[in-house]
């Protein structure tokens, strides 16, 4: 796995590009069936669901299986790395690159540190009420509501959340106070519209009982290297186009007419940039036998009899 920093227009580091090459099929995927879908991680199955027909929202079964690829990260660690993203994102990568268990295959992702989350905050809502609002409720079973946030970027654990005076908790609540909270890993999976929880339960749940903002990292793919190439080329042509098309204009109305560097510079930054950031839908594996395979996978699993009839 290759790994590149990713920087801001302003030259700010926000995140690792991983370019990840032959690593198929991970143990932690996404498996369809038509509008049912099964997370799971090797043979244990994680998440399953429905998707309404009509695009509202997906029914969910959390089954507790899942298990972090992270080894327990420990307070003289927490303090080395504490106050750079950088280097947490390096320190995570590793995992994810190491790991069976992790959702990297084959193409290219991003781990950034630069979130909308803490932008969507309303300025009069407390840290503590905001997460506690975007978290998904239900346990086992629940429901994600893709109209209850215009962008409908929850988060679901993938187990309960622990109490506020658990003993991890409290250990990381004295983190937050320290500021040397280890961030927590959240993995957008287009098929739920959602982020899953993939390390940092304890810390989530930390920084909600101490109201501040979590420090997070957040994995997701982005374009695949064959399209990287074919649309850099685009974004440059199209420069070069509105260069020459502007020196036209400037040749006839003088120079009234904007220099075309000036204009079409600060976009070709933004597609570039947008190659590098970009969301890519998460990559679905079929399910070996379909429908009836996931409902096999229900029924072992003790879902509920209203997921099983949908």
């Amino acid at each position: 796995m290759q790994r590149s920093d990713v920087t801001r227009d302003d030259g700010t580091w926000m995140g690792l590009s991983l370019d990840v090459q032959d690593r198929r099929q991970p143990e932690l995927c996404v498996l369809s069936a038509g509008p049912r879908l099964l997370v799971s991680q090797g043979a244990r199955p994680v998440v399953l669901a429905v998707a309404e027909e009509h695009h509202g929202g997906v029914d969910f079964w959390r089954t507790d299986e899942y298990r972090s690829f992270v080894p327990p990260l420990r307070a003289d660690e927490a303090r080395a790395l504490s106050g750079s993203p950088e280097r947490w994102a390096h320190r995570f990568a590793r995992y994810l690159g190491e790991s069976p268990g992790s959702p990297l295959h084959e193409g290219r992702w991003l781990l950034s540190c630069e979130s909308p989350f803490g932008r969507w905050r309303p300025a009069d809502t407390s840290h503590a009420e905001y997460w506690n609002s975007m978290l998904v409720e239900g346990h086992p079973d629940g429901y994600i509501d893709w109209h209850l946030h215009s962008t409908s970027w929850e988060v679901l654990p993938l187990r309960p959340m622990p109490a506020p005076d658990d003993g991890r908790v409290k250990a990381y609540r004295k983190q937050v106070r320290e500021g040397t909270l280890p961030p927590v890993l959240l993995w957008w999976v287009s098929g739920l519209d959602c982020h899953l929880i993939l390390d940092g339960h304890a810390r989530l749940a930390a920084a909600i009982a101490e109201s501040v903002e979590p420090p997070l990292l957040e994995l997701h793919r982005t374009v695949p290297r064959d399209d990287l190439t074919v649309r850099t080329e685009e974004a440059v042509g199209f420069y070069a186009y509105e260069l020459a098309r502007f020196a036209e204009l400037r040749a006839v109305h003088g120079p009234t007419v904007p220099d075309g560097a000036a204009t079409a510079g600060p976009q070709l930054a933004r597609l570039l940039h947008g190659l590098h950031t970009a969301k890519q839908p998460t990559w679905a594996w079929p399910l070996p036998g379909g429908e009836e395979e996931w409902r096999r996978v229900a029924r072992e699993a003790t879902v509920g009899e209203d997921l099983l009839r949908t």
